[in-house]
Protein backbone atom coordinates (compact mmCIF):
# COMPACT_ATOMS: atom_id res chain seq x y z
CA UNK A 1 0.00 0.00 0.00
CA UNK A 2 1.86 3.46 -1.02
CA UNK A 3 0.62 6.88 0.19
CA UNK A 4 0.92 9.67 -1.90
CA UNK A 5 1.80 12.87 -0.34
CA UNK A 6 3.04 16.04 -1.65
CA UNK A 7 6.51 16.23 -2.14
CA UNK A 8 7.35 12.64 -3.55
CA UNK A 9 6.97 9.16 -2.38
CA UNK A 10 7.25 7.68 1.10
CA UNK A 11 6.22 4.44 2.18
CA UNK A 12 3.82 3.15 4.70
CA UNK A 13 4.96 3.90 8.46
CA UNK A 14 3.37 0.41 9.28
CA UNK A 15 5.57 -1.56 6.74
CA UNK A 16 8.80 0.73 7.84
CA UNK A 17 8.35 -0.44 11.51
CA UNK A 18 7.28 -3.69 10.77
CA UNK A 19 11.02 -3.95 8.90
CA UNK A 20 12.80 -2.42 11.34
CA UNK A 21 11.52 -5.21 13.86
CA UNK A 22 12.43 -7.97 11.30
CA UNK A 23 16.40 -6.17 10.90
CA UNK A 24 16.59 -6.20 14.38
CA UNK A 25 15.21 -9.56 15.46
CA UNK A 26 17.52 -10.90 12.80
CA UNK A 27 20.59 -9.14 14.30
CA UNK A 28 19.42 -10.82 17.79
CA UNK A 29 19.19 -14.33 16.56
CA UNK A 30 22.68 -14.11 15.11
CA UNK A 31 23.88 -12.83 17.64
CA UNK A 32 22.71 -15.70 20.15
CA UNK A 33 23.79 -18.09 16.84
CA UNK A 34 27.63 -16.78 17.42
CA UNK A 35 27.13 -16.95 20.93
CA UNK A 36 26.35 -20.56 21.12
CA UNK A 37 28.87 -21.86 18.44
CA UNK A 38 31.66 -20.14 20.43
CA UNK A 39 31.21 -21.62 23.63
CA UNK A 40 32.17 -24.95 24.34
CA UNK A 41 29.61 -27.99 24.90
CA UNK A 42 30.37 -29.77 28.09
CA UNK A 43 31.41 -32.87 26.49
CA UNK A 44 34.07 -30.78 24.17
CA UNK A 45 35.91 -29.07 27.75
CA UNK A 46 36.00 -32.75 28.83
CA UNK A 47 37.85 -34.00 26.13
CA UNK A 48 40.23 -31.45 25.99
CA UNK A 49 43.01 -32.66 27.63
CA UNK A 50 44.76 -31.09 30.70
CA UNK A 51 48.03 -29.84 29.69
CA UNK A 52 50.88 -29.45 31.92
CA UNK A 53 54.30 -28.01 31.82
CA UNK A 54 57.52 -29.28 33.99
CA UNK A 55 57.23 -26.46 36.66
CA UNK A 56 53.70 -27.69 36.75
CA UNK A 57 54.46 -31.26 37.01
CA UNK A 58 57.15 -30.68 39.70
CA UNK A 59 54.48 -28.56 41.65
CA UNK A 60 52.02 -31.19 41.20
CA UNK A 61 53.79 -33.52 42.95
CA UNK A 62 55.43 -32.01 45.63
CA UNK A 63 51.95 -31.76 46.39
CA UNK A 64 50.00 -34.69 45.90
CA UNK A 65 52.81 -37.30 46.01
CA UNK A 66 51.60 -39.44 48.55
CA UNK A 67 55.21 -41.02 49.04
CA UNK A 68 56.42 -37.22 49.88
CA UNK A 69 53.38 -36.64 52.15
CA UNK A 70 54.18 -39.56 54.12
CA UNK A 71 57.88 -38.69 54.62
CA UNK A 72 56.28 -35.10 55.78
CA UNK A 73 54.72 -36.21 58.96
CA UNK A 74 58.40 -37.18 59.97
CA UNK A 75 58.90 -33.32 60.75
CA UNK A 76 55.37 -32.79 62.44
CA UNK A 77 56.34 -36.61 64.79
CA UNK A 78 59.71 -34.76 65.26
CA UNK A 79 57.84 -31.37 66.26
CA UNK A 80 55.64 -33.47 68.35
CA UNK A 81 59.04 -35.12 70.28
CA UNK A 82 59.96 -31.41 71.31
CA UNK A 83 56.66 -31.26 72.99
CA UNK A 84 57.11 -34.23 75.01
CA UNK A 85 61.08 -33.24 75.69
CA UNK A 86 59.57 -29.49 76.95
CA UNK A 87 57.43 -31.55 79.69
CA UNK A 88 58.36 -31.07 83.13
CA UNK A 89 57.93 -34.07 85.88
CA UNK A 90 54.36 -34.62 86.94
CA UNK A 91 54.07 -33.96 91.27
CA UNK A 92 52.84 -36.78 93.17
CA UNK A 93 50.25 -36.66 95.61
CA UNK A 94 50.01 -39.39 98.47
CA UNK A 95 47.34 -40.67 101.15
CA UNK A 96 47.22 -43.09 103.59
CA UNK A 97 45.22 -43.91 106.37
CA UNK A 98 45.91 -46.31 108.98
CA UNK A 99 44.71 -47.99 112.54
CA UNK A 100 40.89 -47.26 111.42
CA UNK A 101 38.66 -49.05 114.43
CA UNK A 102 35.98 -51.48 113.18
CA UNK A 103 33.87 -50.93 116.41
CA UNK A 104 34.06 -48.97 119.92
CA UNK A 105 35.67 -49.91 123.06
CA UNK A 106 33.99 -49.69 126.80
CA UNK A 107 34.10 -46.19 127.70
CA UNK A 108 35.66 -44.82 124.25
CA UNK A 109 32.90 -43.74 121.65
CA UNK A 110 34.18 -44.68 117.94
CA UNK A 111 34.62 -40.99 117.20
CA UNK A 112 36.72 -40.68 119.69
CA UNK A 113 38.85 -43.85 118.53
CA UNK A 114 38.94 -42.29 115.12
CA UNK A 115 40.62 -38.85 116.84
CA UNK A 116 43.21 -40.70 119.55
CA UNK A 117 43.79 -43.95 117.36
CA UNK A 118 43.69 -43.45 113.86
CA UNK A 119 46.91 -42.33 111.84
CA UNK A 120 46.08 -40.66 108.59
CA UNK A 121 49.06 -39.00 106.19
CA UNK A 122 48.72 -36.56 103.15
CA UNK A 123 52.07 -35.92 101.56
CA UNK A 124 52.93 -34.04 98.46
CA UNK A 125 56.09 -34.74 96.02
CA UNK A 126 57.88 -32.94 93.88
CA UNK A 127 61.05 -33.87 91.79
CA UNK A 128 63.67 -31.32 90.75
CA UNK A 129 65.64 -32.22 87.52
CA UNK A 130 69.62 -31.32 87.96
CA UNK A 131 72.40 -30.40 85.18
CA UNK A 132 69.48 -28.23 83.14
CA UNK A 133 67.96 -31.89 81.67
CA UNK A 134 64.81 -30.07 80.07
CA UNK A 135 67.06 -27.62 78.35
CA UNK A 136 68.92 -30.17 77.21
CA UNK A 137 66.06 -32.45 75.73
CA UNK A 138 64.53 -29.31 74.29
CA UNK A 139 67.74 -28.45 72.21
CA UNK A 140 68.28 -31.99 71.32
CA UNK A 141 64.61 -32.52 69.77
CA UNK A 142 64.80 -28.97 67.80
CA UNK A 143 68.10 -29.97 66.20
CA UNK A 144 66.50 -33.41 65.57
CA UNK A 145 63.54 -31.65 63.82
CA UNK A 146 65.99 -29.35 61.68
CA UNK A 147 67.63 -33.09 60.22
CA UNK A 148 64.11 -34.20 59.85
CA UNK A 149 63.30 -31.40 57.81
CA UNK A 150 66.61 -31.20 55.40
CA UNK A 151 65.64 -34.98 55.16
CA UNK A 152 62.18 -34.33 53.88
CA UNK A 153 63.97 -31.40 51.39
CA UNK A 154 66.42 -34.32 50.08
CA UNK A 155 62.88 -36.20 49.43
CA UNK A 156 61.68 -33.42 47.33
CA UNK A 157 65.02 -33.17 45.46
CA UNK A 158 64.47 -36.36 44.76
CA UNK A 159 61.15 -36.44 43.37
CA UNK A 160 61.73 -32.96 41.97
CA UNK A 161 64.52 -35.31 39.52
CA UNK A 162 62.22 -37.92 39.36
CA UNK A 163 58.91 -36.29 37.94
CA UNK A 164 61.97 -33.91 35.13
CA UNK A 165 63.46 -37.40 34.34
CA UNK A 166 59.78 -38.95 33.89
CA UNK A 167 59.04 -35.60 31.60
CA UNK A 168 61.62 -35.41 29.22
CA UNK A 169 61.00 -39.31 29.08
CA UNK A 170 57.46 -38.59 27.66
CA UNK A 171 58.67 -35.24 25.15
CA UNK A 172 61.19 -37.82 24.01
CA UNK A 173 58.30 -40.20 23.55
CA UNK A 174 56.13 -37.86 21.88
CA UNK A 175 58.72 -36.48 19.74
CA UNK A 176 59.55 -39.96 18.29
CA UNK A 177 55.63 -40.72 17.47
CA UNK A 178 55.81 -38.02 15.79
CA UNK A 179 58.42 -38.38 13.54
CA UNK A 180 57.13 -41.94 12.76
CA UNK A 181 53.97 -40.68 12.12
CA UNK A 182 55.70 -38.18 9.70
CA UNK A 183 58.07 -40.96 8.02
CA UNK A 184 54.83 -43.12 7.58
CA UNK A 185 53.59 -40.43 5.41
CA UNK A 186 56.36 -39.32 3.53
CA UNK A 187 57.01 -42.91 2.93
CA UNK A 188 53.26 -43.43 2.18
CA UNK A 189 53.68 -41.43 -0.95
CA UNK A 190 56.33 -43.09 -2.52
CA UNK A 191 54.85 -46.50 -2.40
CA UNK A 192 52.03 -44.94 -3.78
CA UNK A 193 54.37 -43.61 -6.84
CA UNK A 194 55.88 -47.00 -7.01
CA UNK A 195 52.42 -48.54 -7.32
CA UNK A 196 52.02 -46.15 -10.26
CA UNK A 197 54.74 -47.17 -11.87
CA UNK A 198 53.97 -50.45 -11.01
CA UNK A 199 50.80 -50.11 -13.35
CA UNK A 200 52.23 -48.16 -15.88
CA UNK A 201 55.05 -50.67 -16.43
CA UNK A 202 58.32 -48.78 -15.57
CA UNK A 203 58.68 -51.27 -12.33
CA UNK A 204 58.81 -54.71 -11.46
CA UNK A 205 56.69 -56.77 -9.28
CA UNK A 206 59.51 -57.81 -7.10
CA UNK A 207 60.57 -54.25 -6.75
CA UNK A 208 57.79 -52.82 -5.87
CA UNK A 209 57.17 -55.85 -3.52
CA UNK A 210 60.79 -55.09 -1.61
CA UNK A 211 58.89 -51.56 -1.03
CA UNK A 212 55.98 -52.38 -0.13
CA UNK A 213 57.51 -54.97 2.84
CA UNK A 214 59.48 -51.76 3.73
CA UNK A 215 56.51 -49.88 4.68
CA UNK A 216 55.81 -52.58 7.34
CA UNK A 217 58.71 -51.01 9.49
CA UNK A 218 56.87 -47.49 9.59
CA UNK A 219 53.93 -48.66 10.78
CA UNK A 220 55.99 -50.77 13.24
CA UNK A 221 57.58 -47.80 14.24
CA UNK A 222 54.71 -45.80 14.92
CA UNK A 223 52.67 -48.17 17.03
CA UNK A 224 55.96 -48.93 19.06
CA UNK A 225 55.62 -45.32 19.60
CA UNK A 226 52.43 -45.06 20.64
CA UNK A 227 52.67 -47.20 23.19
CA UNK A 228 55.76 -45.87 24.57
CA UNK A 229 53.90 -42.21 25.26
CA UNK A 230 50.94 -43.97 27.06
CA UNK A 231 53.70 -46.04 28.74
CA UNK A 232 55.44 -42.67 29.44
CA UNK A 233 52.47 -40.81 30.62
CA UNK A 234 51.31 -43.23 33.24
CA UNK A 235 54.37 -43.23 34.77
CA UNK A 236 54.38 -39.55 34.94
CA UNK A 237 50.96 -39.29 36.45
CA UNK A 238 52.27 -41.89 39.39
CA UNK A 239 54.72 -39.83 39.64
CA UNK A 240 52.42 -36.54 40.11
CA UNK A 241 49.56 -38.75 42.26
CA UNK A 242 46.63 -40.23 40.21
CA UNK A 243 44.85 -37.61 41.84
CA UNK A 244 46.64 -34.18 40.64
CA UNK A 245 45.84 -35.25 37.13
CA UNK A 246 42.68 -36.42 34.53
CA UNK A 247 43.57 -39.80 33.10
CA UNK A 248 43.52 -38.26 29.65
CA UNK A 249 46.12 -35.11 30.74
CA UNK A 250 48.90 -34.06 28.05
CA UNK A 251 52.43 -32.64 28.56
CA UNK A 252 53.37 -29.26 27.12
CA UNK A 253 56.81 -28.58 25.56
CA UNK A 254 59.31 -30.11 23.11
CA UNK A 255 62.60 -31.48 22.92
CA UNK A 256 64.86 -28.86 22.71
CA UNK A 257 68.60 -27.81 22.98
CA UNK A 258 69.38 -25.30 25.20
CA UNK A 259 73.07 -24.33 25.52
CA UNK A 260 74.36 -23.57 28.75
CA UNK A 261 77.45 -21.40 30.47
CA UNK A 262 78.33 -23.36 33.47
CA UNK A 263 81.91 -23.78 35.31
CA UNK A 264 82.03 -27.26 37.19
CA UNK A 265 83.86 -25.45 40.54
CA UNK A 266 80.83 -22.44 40.85
CA UNK A 267 78.25 -25.97 40.90
CA UNK A 268 80.22 -27.66 43.18
CA UNK A 269 80.96 -24.68 45.49
CA UNK A 270 76.93 -23.92 44.97
CA UNK A 271 75.60 -27.36 45.78
CA UNK A 272 77.88 -27.76 48.92
CA UNK A 273 75.82 -24.76 50.36
CA UNK A 274 72.40 -26.03 48.59
CA UNK A 275 71.89 -29.67 48.70
CA UNK A 276 69.67 -30.62 51.51
CA UNK A 277 71.66 -33.70 52.64
CA UNK A 278 74.55 -32.37 53.16
CA UNK A 279 73.07 -29.61 55.06
CA UNK A 280 71.33 -32.67 57.14
CA UNK A 281 74.85 -34.02 57.83
CA UNK A 282 75.94 -31.17 59.19
CA UNK A 283 72.79 -31.11 61.37
CA UNK A 284 73.42 -34.32 62.51
CA UNK A 285 76.59 -33.35 64.20
CA UNK A 286 74.86 -30.24 66.03
CA UNK A 287 72.01 -32.98 66.95
CA UNK A 288 74.87 -35.70 67.89
CA UNK A 289 76.58 -32.70 70.25
CA UNK A 290 72.95 -32.36 71.91
CA UNK A 291 72.67 -35.78 72.38
CA UNK A 292 75.92 -35.55 74.22
CA UNK A 293 75.39 -33.17 76.43
CA UNK A 294 72.08 -34.34 77.18
CA UNK A 295 73.22 -37.86 78.34
CA UNK A 296 76.24 -35.09 80.33
CA UNK A 297 72.76 -33.91 82.06
CA UNK A 298 71.26 -37.01 82.54
CA UNK A 299 74.20 -38.01 84.73
CA UNK A 300 73.14 -35.82 87.21
CA UNK A 301 70.57 -37.33 89.43
CA UNK A 302 67.24 -35.68 90.10
CA UNK A 303 66.39 -35.05 93.58
CA UNK A 304 63.20 -35.39 95.24
CA UNK A 305 61.59 -33.62 97.83
CA UNK A 306 58.26 -34.55 99.44
CA UNK A 307 55.71 -32.31 102.40
CA UNK A 308 53.70 -34.48 104.53
CA UNK A 309 51.03 -33.54 106.99
CA UNK A 310 50.50 -36.11 109.05
CA UNK A 311 47.55 -36.45 111.86
CA UNK A 312 48.85 -38.99 115.11
CA UNK A 313 47.13 -39.38 118.03
CA UNK A 314 45.33 -36.07 117.90
CA UNK A 315 48.50 -34.54 117.07
CA UNK A 316 48.96 -32.69 113.92
CA UNK A 317 52.31 -32.44 112.24
CA UNK A 318 54.08 -31.57 108.83
CA UNK A 319 57.51 -33.63 107.60
CA UNK A 320 59.62 -32.48 105.13
CA UNK A 321 61.68 -35.44 103.06
CA UNK A 322 63.92 -35.42 100.33
CA UNK A 323 65.69 -37.80 98.70
CA UNK A 324 68.22 -38.23 95.93
CA UNK A 325 69.85 -41.46 94.38
CA UNK A 326 73.91 -41.98 95.13
CA UNK A 327 75.95 -41.78 91.63
CA UNK A 328 78.29 -44.48 92.86
CA UNK A 329 77.72 -47.47 90.35
CA UNK A 330 75.89 -45.86 87.09
CA UNK A 331 76.43 -42.88 86.67
CA UNK A 332 75.58 -43.33 82.81
CA UNK A 333 79.14 -43.35 81.98
CA UNK A 334 78.01 -45.88 79.12
CA UNK A 335 75.60 -43.52 77.13
CA UNK A 336 77.90 -40.82 77.49
CA UNK A 337 81.10 -42.56 75.71
CA UNK A 338 78.84 -43.73 73.06
CA UNK A 339 77.52 -40.26 72.73
CA UNK A 340 80.87 -38.70 72.35
CA UNK A 341 81.67 -41.78 69.61
CA UNK A 342 78.28 -40.77 68.22
CA UNK A 343 79.72 -37.18 67.59
CA UNK A 344 82.92 -38.61 65.39
CA UNK A 345 80.62 -40.35 63.24
CA UNK A 346 78.76 -38.04 62.11
CA UNK A 347 81.84 -35.76 61.68
CA UNK A 348 82.78 -38.29 59.64
CA UNK A 349 79.54 -39.23 57.84
CA UNK A 350 79.72 -35.06 56.76
CA UNK A 351 82.40 -35.85 55.02
CA UNK A 352 81.35 -38.69 53.26
CA UNK A 353 78.54 -36.55 51.94
CA UNK A 354 80.80 -33.47 51.12
CA UNK A 355 82.81 -35.91 48.88
CA UNK A 356 79.84 -37.73 47.47
CA UNK A 357 78.34 -33.97 46.25
CA UNK A 358 81.70 -32.77 44.94
CA UNK A 359 82.00 -36.68 42.63
CA UNK A 360 78.31 -35.98 42.11
CA UNK A 361 78.54 -32.51 40.45
CA UNK A 362 81.51 -33.50 38.88
CA UNK A 363 80.49 -36.66 37.28
CA UNK A 364 76.81 -34.86 36.23
CA UNK A 365 78.67 -32.13 34.82
CA UNK A 366 80.78 -34.28 32.92
CA UNK A 367 77.64 -36.32 31.51
CA UNK A 368 76.41 -32.60 30.72
CA UNK A 369 79.00 -32.13 28.79
CA UNK A 370 79.27 -34.92 26.77
CA UNK A 371 75.71 -35.01 25.95
CA UNK A 372 76.34 -31.00 24.63
CA UNK A 373 78.77 -31.91 22.50
CA UNK A 374 77.08 -35.16 20.91
CA UNK A 375 73.70 -32.37 20.11
CA UNK A 376 76.21 -30.08 18.80
CA UNK A 377 77.43 -32.37 16.50
CA UNK A 378 74.03 -33.04 15.14
CA UNK A 379 73.03 -29.91 14.84
CA UNK A 380 76.22 -28.85 13.12
CA UNK A 381 75.34 -30.50 9.76
CA UNK A 382 74.84 -34.57 10.41
CA UNK A 383 70.96 -34.15 10.45
CA UNK A 384 70.89 -31.91 7.66
CA UNK A 385 73.16 -34.32 5.76
CA UNK A 386 71.34 -37.73 6.26
CA UNK A 387 67.81 -35.64 5.33
CA UNK A 388 69.10 -34.18 2.51
CA UNK A 389 70.82 -37.39 1.08
CA UNK A 390 67.10 -38.96 1.68
CA UNK A 391 65.25 -35.95 0.07
CA UNK A 392 68.23 -37.09 -3.26
CA UNK A 393 67.45 -40.68 -3.46
CA UNK A 394 63.54 -40.29 -3.19
CA UNK A 395 64.03 -37.52 -6.04
CA UNK A 396 66.16 -39.47 -7.83
CA UNK A 397 64.54 -42.79 -7.79
CA UNK A 398 60.96 -41.34 -8.49
CA UNK A 399 62.70 -40.28 -11.90
CA UNK A 400 64.55 -43.15 -12.61
CA UNK A 401 67.87 -41.98 -11.94
CA UNK A 402 68.40 -44.11 -8.57
CA UNK A 403 68.25 -47.67 -8.06
CA UNK A 404 65.92 -49.32 -4.96
CA UNK A 405 68.33 -50.33 -2.91
CA UNK A 406 69.90 -46.62 -2.98
CA UNK A 407 66.49 -45.38 -1.54
CA UNK A 408 65.91 -47.84 0.80
CA UNK A 409 69.27 -47.50 2.15
CA UNK A 410 69.01 -43.93 2.34
CA UNK A 411 65.93 -43.87 3.90
CA UNK A 412 67.75 -46.29 6.77
CA UNK A 413 70.04 -43.75 7.47
CA UNK A 414 67.64 -41.51 7.69
CA UNK A 415 65.34 -42.56 10.00
CA UNK A 416 68.50 -43.94 12.25
CA UNK A 417 70.16 -40.34 12.11
CA UNK A 418 66.97 -39.02 12.79
CA UNK A 419 65.96 -41.34 15.79
CA UNK A 420 69.77 -40.74 17.19
CA UNK A 421 69.26 -37.28 17.59
CA UNK A 422 66.07 -37.45 19.82
CA UNK A 423 68.00 -39.26 21.94
CA UNK A 424 70.55 -37.64 22.50
CA UNK A 425 68.45 -34.70 22.83
CA UNK A 426 66.58 -36.04 25.53
CA UNK A 427 70.20 -37.40 26.55
CA UNK A 428 70.86 -33.48 26.93
CA UNK A 429 67.97 -32.51 28.58
CA UNK A 430 67.90 -35.08 30.89
CA UNK A 431 71.80 -34.66 31.92
CA UNK A 432 70.50 -30.79 32.15
CA UNK A 433 68.02 -32.42 35.02
CA UNK A 434 70.60 -34.56 37.06
CA UNK A 435 73.02 -31.72 36.81
CA UNK A 436 70.18 -29.51 38.98
CA UNK A 437 69.16 -32.28 41.14
CA UNK A 438 73.14 -32.88 41.98
CA UNK A 439 73.58 -29.37 42.60
CA UNK A 440 70.15 -29.02 44.37
CA UNK A 441 68.89 -26.20 42.75
CA UNK A 442 66.11 -25.76 39.95
CA UNK A 443 67.78 -22.89 38.78
CA UNK A 444 71.61 -22.96 37.11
Amino acid sequence: MRQTVKGGYHPNPRALMSHQTLWCTSIVTVAICLLLLSTPSPATAQSTPQRIDLDQAIQLALAHNHALKAARTAVQQSEAEETTAAIRPNPVLTYDDLFIPLSSTAGQSYGNLLDTVTEFDLGFSWTFERGGKRKARMRTARDQTAVTRSQVADNERTLSFNVAQQFVAVLQAKSTLQFAQQALESYQKTVNISEDRLKAGDMSRADYLKIKLQLLQFQTDVASAQVALVQALASLRAQLGYDAVPANYDVAGDLAYTPLRLNKEDLQARALGLRPDLVAAKQSVTAADSQYSLQRANAKRPVTTTLTYSHVSAVNSLGFAASAEIPLFDRNQGEIARTHYAITQAQENQTVAEETVMTDVANSYEAYRTADQVTQLYESGYLKNAEDSRDISEFAYRHGAASLLDLLDAERSYRATRLAYLQALGAYMLSVEQLKETVGTRNL
